[in-house]
């Protein structure tokens, strides 16, 4: 065992320069992991979804429409099934959105994933099963949990419940939006 550790450590001359350096990684992750606001994805609060202004359109629209009354973002757009799924989705999509908005490749329309509506049908069938019961679910779309990729509640509902997709600068109500606190130091500001 004693071998094993003696292979990460650099030879003498090394040691000072290597040191550096790790020192300087670890502070730009903790650095990126504060400016990201990384521990909010943790939670379920919908705020935590415009801490990019890229959200602010979905986040205007879900406000003013009835699941904003009733839902999280959570409650749609993550899986259920448990909780290592829960947060392993979480993680994957973190990190994909993360890479997307670092080097400016997000759409200026937002608009859901064909992999993520699988996902989304069972929660919109895991909601409203309790709210219209599942007789009514039956009714309107026979065999719900065997024929998902035929027919999905978005193919009616499509405006539910982000209202019509509109750009970054086009959204009504899009300024009732939280506002993100600046990440820059305030000593910085002040001067």
């Amino acid at each position: 065992m004693k071998k094993l550790f003696q292979w990460f450590v650099p030879p003498l001359p090394w040691r000072m320069p290597v040191s550096i350096l790790l020192g300087i990684f670890f502070g730009l992750g903790v650095y990126a992991f504060y400016i990201s606001k990384a521990w909010s994805y943790l939670g379920n609060d919908p705020k935590a979804c415009v801490n990019c202004h890229v959200m602010n359109s979905q986040y205007a629209n879900w406000a003013h429409n009835s699941h904003g009354l009733v839902t999280t973002c959570t409650d749609c757009h993550v899986p259920h099934d448990n909780v290592f799924a829960k947060y392993f989705f979480k993680a994957s999509d973190g990190i994909s959105h993360a890479f997307k908005f670092t080097f400016r490749l997000e759409r200026q329309n937002i608009i859901m994933e064909e992999e993520t509506r699988p996902m989304v049908q069972e929660n919109c069938i895991r909601c409203h099963e309790k709210v219209v019961g599942k007789e009514f679910i039956k009714m309107v779309q026979p065999d719900y949990k065997n024929d998902l990729k035929t027919r999905y509640c978005l193919d009616c509902h499509r405006e539910t419940p982000h209202g019509r997709v509109n750009g970054l600068a086009s959204t009504p109500n899009a300024m009732i939006t939280p506002k993100a606190k600046s990440t820059v130091a305030t000593w910085i500001i002040n001067k």
